[in-house]
């Protein structure tokens, strides 16, 4: 049986993660893994349900600590009843958004400090990393404007103003700096053919050490 394989994607609104990550999946699929898809918050019921209360408008506010730790809560059901089992089974799994995006979003985007991060972190993750990030980047406005363009309402995040994306831009190019090994970063203002073909070559060379 394949090693199972855990691969995130990261970025900011706009940058194209969902369509990278369908490509992905139907390359991989083509030769012969079995793929589990998924993404957060979200990948369970439960976990979707918490989605929800994440992301959609109410007329109560949301703290930036309550966000926090609802999308640990939805992290952790995550990770144990659908992520751990499908690599255990040797599958692939290709998820939209992990742990980076909290540090970008929580953390550079509202301000929470990384040590109130770690610990749920560790709680939430239990060891559990993936073998590789694919962060794909584009300039803030370029992302936005096709963010804005899709059809569908707004939720919470792409609602921010610019200022807040250009703060999670920065903090996700952070993370990629200070792990290279594992954060490939990918220039997402090309056309999607184009980045497919990079997103293959690091697919290819993180299955190859899985193995």
């Amino acid at each position: 049986m394949s090693a199972g394989l855990f691969v995130t994607f990261e970025g900011i609104e706009g940058v194209g993660k969902s369509t990278q990550l369908a490509l992905a999946r139907d390359y991989l699929v083509a030769r012969g893994r079995e793929v589990v898809a998924t993404r957060e918050p979200g990948g369970t019921p439960l976990a979707e349900r918490i989605r929800e209360l994440v992301l959609h408008e109410a007329a109560e506010p949301v703290p930036a600590s309550a966000e926090l730790l609802l999308m640990f809560a939805a992290r952790a059901v995550h990770t144990e009843n659908l992520i751990r089992p499908a690599l255990a089974r040797g599958a692939v799994v290709l998820c939209d958004r992990y742990t980076d995006a909290t540090y970008a979003y929580q953390g550079g985007g509202r301000g929470v400090p990384d040590r109130d991060i770690a610990p749920l972190a560790a709680l939430a993750q239990r060891g559990l990393e993936p073998r590789l990030t694919l962060l794909l980047d584009a300039p803030v406005a370029t992302a936005l404007a096709r963010a804005r363009a899709r059809a569908g309402r707004t939720d919470r995040f792409e609602a921010e103003q610019e200022a807040f994306f250009e703060r999670v831009r920065a903090r996700y190019l952070a993370l990629a700096a200070g792990a290279p090994g594992r954060i490939v970063t990918v220039d997402a203002d090309r056309p999607a053919e184009v980045v497919a073909a990079e997103v293959r070559v690091a697919l290819e060379a993180a299955a190859a050490g899985a193995r």
